[in-house]
């Protein structure tokens, strides 16, 4: 059986290998002061010492996960920049909510979250387009429990070239995040897409990365019946997210 830090460095080398079939010569990561992009960072900059960037990119962010997200960039030596991108998702937010309300299409109870998956849409635009200036892939910061539950945004934080840590539960992200010395304080805060206010990964799901993570190992009999129906909701009601778009038959 492979250690931690030999299976980090075969994924290290899956990385160099999958930027190299895209003829690219680097990648790029939003960080997030979250612990999946931290490890991303880590491992990009470890595949790519001098062809690897990370973007923070603020929209009505908490002032502490800039701080967080500072604390991977400089633990890790990734090179970096930072854009503040609260106007132009407002002016696509309003433009959008302004139409509807005038034509009186606009659903109330909707706006939260269409703001919030525009935050990660703009986000992954904005990566995408650095990638396009530099050459570079976008590296995703999905793991196994966010894809099975589907908790990721469609052409958001879903939208990206390859997930480096797509086979690791969230309990092993975070024994990789102390294998590669990130910081303590980006470990040991609660999982949050920082979308609104006190949101929480784990309140939002109604269910706990513990309990989705013995799912993803094929533990479910360990899981009480009230997080496996949500589990198993979740998972069936984000199957649209993990396969391609569909199309028609040819007739």
């Amino acid at each position: 059986m492979l250690t931690r830090r030999e299976k980090i460095e075969k994924t290290v080398d899956w990385i160099r290998e999958k930027v190299r079939e895209a003829n690219c010569k680097g990648a790029v990561v939003g960080v997030s002061g979250g612990i999946d992009s931290a490890v991303v960072a880590y491992l990009l900059k470890m595949a790519f010492p001098d062809n690897s960037l990370g973007v923070i990119m603020n929209i009505k962010s908490n002032p502490q996960d800039r701080l967080d997200a500072l604390k991977v960039i400089e633990g890790c030596g990734i090179e970096h920049i930072e854009l503040t991108l609260d106007e132009p998702q407002g002016i696509i937010l309003d433009a959008v909510c302004g139409q509807l309300k005038e034509k009186g299409l606009f659903i109330e109870g909707n706006e939260k979250i269409t703001d919030a998956n525009l935050r990660a849409r703009v986000r992954m635009s904005t990566v995408y387009a650095v990638a396009n200036n530099q050459g570079y892939l976008v590296a995703g910061t999905d793991n196994a429990a966010e894809i099975l539950t589907g908790y990721f945004t469609k052409y958001g934080d879903g939208g990206v070239d390859f997930l480096p840590i797509a086979n690791l539960t969230k309990a092993e992200v975070y024994e990789w995040a102390k294998e590669l010395g990130v910081h303590e304080d980006v470990i040991k805060k609660a999982p949050s897409a920082g979308l609104w206010e006190g949101q929480t990964d784990e309140n939002e799901m109604g269910t706990t990365y513990n309990y989705i993570d013995m799912v993803v190992e094929g533990r479910r009999d360990e899981v009480p019946k009230k997080d496996l129906e949500i589990i198993d909701k979740l998972n069936r009601i984000s199957e649209h997210k993990r396969v391609p778009a569909p199309k028609p038959p040819v007739f």
